[in-house]
């Protein structure tokens, strides 16, 4: 997966059809977490990066939609992940791969970030951290789809600058719809029921065309 250079950092926008978001390459997940295929809700991902931010877009079809009542939008929402969420995982550490950084957008604008320790009994504490990252979202009820956008800085990720050949560990992943519903997507399938298995991420690298 490439990332493409961006001169400046613009508000945070959710259409793909946007100066931005148009000059990247789109990537597709449409298979389940155990490498089904499921193309009725392939999902495109675009990203960029800056020398202080890296950003990623969601393009999401769905048919029913899992909300959480009542978002709230001015505060981390932990357990956010039991509702339809889009989900960015990212390492920088290719020694320790059992630590990682966990992103994650609703359809609503909610949202929560995580530092992952898979060597601690209780990772979930990681929801605690704070990267400052920005967000946006929107519904698109009449075409069935939902867009959500990421822009996290870079320094919350890898202690390295931003540099053109930067090379990050990167897994993307879909919860949709309602339990009763539930389709799990991922970008590269961890052939698990668990997202959180970063033997099987892929590579993110930073391109400056």
């Amino acid at each position: 997966m490439q990332s493409i250079w961006a001169d400046s950092d613009p508000s945070l926008d959710t259409n793909p059809a946007s100066p931005f978001w148009r000059d990247s390459l789109p990537t597709y997940m449409d298979a389940d977490a155990h490498g089904k295929p499921d193309p009725k809700y392939r999902t495109e991902v675009r990203t960029r990066w800056t020398a202080k931010n890296l950003y990623f877009l969601f393009v999401s079809p769905y048919e029913e939609l899992n909300l959480k009542p009542n978002p709230n939008r001015s505060a981390e929402t932990n357990e956010l992940w039991n509702w339809d969420v889009a989900e960015v995982f990212i390492g920088s550490d290719f020694t320790d791969i059992r630590r990682y950084k966990e992103f994650e957008i609703s359809p609503q604008g909610e949202w929560v970030d995580l530092d992952i320790d898979l060597n601690k009994p209780h990772h979930e504490d990681g929801w605690k951290w704070s990267s400052g990252f920005e967000m946006a979202a929107r519904i698109d009820k009449a075409a069935h789809v939902w867009y959500g956008a990421m822009k996290i800085p870079y320094s919350a990720i890898d202690a390295r600058e931003a540099a053109p050949g930067n090379m990050l560990r990167v897994n993307l992943y879909r919860s949709q719809g309602p339990a009763s519903a539930l389709h799990q997507i991922a970008w590269q399938p961890t052939m698990s029921d668990s997202f959180h298995v970063p033997e099987r991420f892929g590579l993110l690298r930073l391109v400056k065309k």
